[in-house]
This record gives structure tokens, C-alpha cells and sequence, in this order.
């Protein structure tokens, strides 16, 4: 078994579209913009483009994106990651860089008395020694 992951920092190129499968799992989609720049040598930059990912985003995580982020928010992404090829409309060969994420988080700071969004605490499961002697059940 194999996967890749990755970690990217970009910024949204366009508001999360959230939708739910048939079988009613939240399901968000975005684009994230990274650009690619190096020093040029006089204490400036040069742009060398932009790499496109398609971010996609499950289950609970999918709904907060969804009401969190917005166009133009610089975003930490982590996930899985793929590529994959399509023909195109105009029949040339491209290239989608797709990533499941299993973690996103803005990077934007928030202005003066604007409302934290956080969701509702989570349980936290514990598990002490004296708890169980049946290591098949260690929460790790």
C-alpha cells in the first residue's frame, strides 16, 4: 500500500461549492493558487507561474470550509494527493493536481471584533492502562 501526501499554502481562486453525495456526506470543492517566484538577484522576485490544485473536502470538515473560506483567503491545505489527465475541450492533453484534504486551515487573521468561528468541542477519548489489559484496543 502506498500514498502520497502533500502540504500546500496558497490562496483560494474561487468560493467553496458544497454539495451532498447520495447518500448525504458533505462535499466541498475549491481551487487553491500557488504561486512560484525566486530572488532576482537585485533584492526582487520573478514570477515563474502558477501551480492549480482542485481541493476536495469530506464530512464535517466539508461544512466548515464551506462557511469559513472564501475567494482570495490564503489557506494551509494537507491531504492526499493525485494527478490525473483529461482531454480538454480544445482536444490538448492537461494535467488536474487533485487533493483529498484531510486538513484545512486559513491563515488569514481575523479583524478586530470579528466573530471566531470555531465548530462545537469534539469528546476527546481517553484510554489509561488500568482501563483495559487488551493491548488489541490501544487508541494508536
Amino acid at each position: 500500500m502506498a500514498f502520497c501526501k502533500i502540504t500546500v499554502i496558497g490562496n483560494l481562486g474561487r468560493d467553496p461549492e458544497m454539495r451532498y453525495t447520495t447518500g448525504g456526506k458533505p462535499v466541498t470543492e475549491f481551487s487553491v493558487a500557488v504561486g512560484h517566484s525566486k530572488p532576482d538577484g537585485s533584492g526582487g522576485w520573478i514570477d515563474e507561474g502558477t501551480d492549480w490544485f482542485r481541493v476536495t473536502v469530506w464530512g464535517d470538515r466539508a461544512e466548515r470550509a464551506a462557511e469559513s473560506f472564501n475567494k482570495g483567503q490564503k489557506v494551509f491545505v494537507e491531504g492526499r494527493f493525485r494527478s490525473r489527465e483529461y482531454d480538454a475541450k480544445d482536444g490538448t492533453k492537461k494535467t488536474s493536481l487533485e487533493i483529498t484534504a484531510d486538513n484545512v486551515i486559513s491563515l488569514e487573521r481575523r479583524e478586530e471584533g470579528q466573530a471566531e468561528r470555531r465548530p462545537a468541542p469534539r469528546p476527546v477519548r481517553t484510554w489509561s492502562p488500568s482501563d483495559d489489559n487488551d493491548l488489541d484496543n490501544l487508541p494508536f
